[in-house]
């Protein structure tokens, strides 16, 4: 005799490759969070929707987020204080 009701769902087996995913996932998320842009999803989306332009290397993408973040040139910056 079955102790699960007649009208519950049965279980639903975990995909295997997911756990695969889930440090890639928890990086990219924390990076988000603290205003670190991802870098390989900027590289996919400029190769696949602009692929006549050149991509930036990490280093100027880096500096050109953190700029845009801070709004660096716009007069907007004071420092941390």
């Amino acid at each position: 005799m079955s102790t699960r009701p007649s009208h519950a769902r049965p279980a639903r087996a975990r995909p295997a490759c997911r756990g695969a995913y889930r440090p890639q996932w928890t990086v990219r998320t924390t990076r988000l969070m603290v205003g670190i842009p991802d870098y390989q999803t900027y590289v996919d989306h400029r190769r696949t929707t602009h692929p006549d332009q050149p991509v930036m290397t990490y280093e100027e993408f880096f500096v050109e987020r953190q700029n845009a973040r801070h709004a660096v040139g716009k007069g907007r910056f004071r420092g941390c204080c």
